[in-house]
């Protein structure tokens, strides 16, 4: 990897390198932008990832956690050098219409519009729950009190987003800290449990670790936050992502020391909540719910502002009744399809996460080839040896081997252990 200190104009038409997408440059401070990676990556998954691995163990959960952070935060990269070639402000989708062509603009749209709503029905069902369970009311009521405040702060947009992520990470990250520090000091908790397990079991484990990160989408509007400190952006990323990967680790790890491989339950605060006490329960769920609130503004405001991005005729986003409906198209049908009975839980994770993978894997590779011969600018940083052919032959086969597990696993062609 590489810096580079000057910007310039590499050739392209003034009109073209003027282009305009909608968005507008709200400042990002670097807290707030590795908060924002945090918060989005931080969503569900990591309170399934325990369970998910019961069978193959902790060790082999590890591995594919470090694995799969390591070559999306490559991907990341690749789209950090795209958006800082780029002189126009876009999403990835108006990335891949600049780079790729109209056929990678709308892949790369549905491919966000998938994974978005897919995870917003998951948060919107789960948060229904937890919160039923806090006040004792119906799920439905519970999912409307969370709705309101998260598409809210996505109404008030990036620097609203921005602050948010930042000051619930840091609870976020308070309260697995005093779980964590629970779990040590219990006097069940065994670190031999870490290693236990069965290696036969591995390969199933890898879709919930690649699941687990899903900040992609969010790089570019980082740039847009970043445009006047544009080197920032991938000490951010890296930052975020390396953030991650704790948090990632150290859930499961203390989940799996306290109670076992054999008693876990499908959401890991219901395990803690047992074992450390009704505190834990309330801890732990609350951490749940903001991990939800995090992730919701991350992939909600990426989906939003994609939609401007892609639809320019939509105007600037900053226009209250036009910003107001298309948060109306991202927030609602998420919340209606919770409750239609349609849509399941865990389909909606799995697949969703599936199906944008795999675009996911390959558009940023396009754009950035496309970027170093066509971009408007020399960028402040560059990827250096982090792009060579090989290493991007690797990202792909990756997400594709996730695909290809994904859709076995639909089929019943997997065997059954798994």
């Amino acid at each position: 990897m590489s810096d580079t200190g000057v910007q310039s104009v590499q050739g392209r038409p003034a009109a073209e390198a003027a282009e305009s997408s909608g968005l507008e440059v709200k400042r990002l401070s670097f807290v707030e932008a590795v908060a924002m990676i945090v918060g989005t990556n931080i969503g569900a998954g990591v309170l399934s990832m325990a369970y998910a691995s019961r069978k193959a163990g902790f060790v082999p959960l590890l591995i594919w956690l470090a694995v799969a952070g390591v070559f999306t935060t490559i991907s990341m990269l690749y789209v950090s050098e795209s958006a800082l070639r780029t002189r126009a402000h876009h999403q990835l989708s108006g990335l891949a219409q600049r780079y790729v062509g109209s056929f990678g603009s709308w892949a790369i749209f549905l491919s966000v519009a998938v994974n978005s709503i897919g995870a917003l029905i998951a948060y919107m069902s789960g948060s229904g729950k937890i919160l039923a369970a806090f006040l004792g009311i119906s799920p439905a009521l519970g999912s409307l009190l969370f709705f309101l405040p998260a598409a809210l702060v996505l109404y008030l947009g990036l620097g609203a987003i921005g602050k948010g992520e930042k000051f619930i990470s840091i609870g976020m990250v308070s309260m697995i800290l005093i779980l964590v520090i629970a779990t040590l000091l219990n006097e069940n908790t065994e670190v031999a449990r870490l290693l236990e397990g069965d290696w036969i079991y591995m390969v199933p484990v890898f879709n919930i670790a690649v699941f687990c990160f899903s900040a992609q989408y969010i790089v570019p509007e980082m740039a847009r936050g970043f445009s006047d400190q544009p080197t920032r952006l991938p000490k951010a990323v890296i930052t975020g992502m390396l953030a991650t990967f704790v948090l990632l680790a150290i859930v499961p790890a203390s989940v799996i020391g306290l109670t076992g491989l054999e008693n876990q339950s499908e959401v890991a605060t219901l395990a803690w909540g047992q074992a450390l006490g009704q505190w834990a329960f309330y801890t732990a769920n609350t951490f749940a719910l903001c991990a939800m609130m995090t992730s919701y503004w991350g992939l909600g405001g990426s989906f939003l502002t994609n939609i401007f991005d892609k639809f320019h005729r939509l105007g600037s986003e900053s226009q209250p009744k036009t910003r107001l409906m298309v948060l109306g198209l991202v927030c609602v049908p998420p919340f209606v399809l919770a409750y239609s009975g349609m849509v399941g839980f865990v389909n909606a994770l799995y697949f969703a996460g599936a199906f944008s993978g795999v675009i996911l894997s390959i558009m940023p590779i396009l754009m950035l080839r496309s970027a170093r011969k066509h971009g408007d600018l020399q960028p402040a940083w560059q990827c250096g040896w982090i792009a060579h052919p090989a290493i991007q032959v690797v990202i792909v086969l990756i997400y594709l081997a996730s695909a290809a597990y994904a859709i076995c696993s639909a089929l019943d062609l997997l065997p059954s252990g798994w």
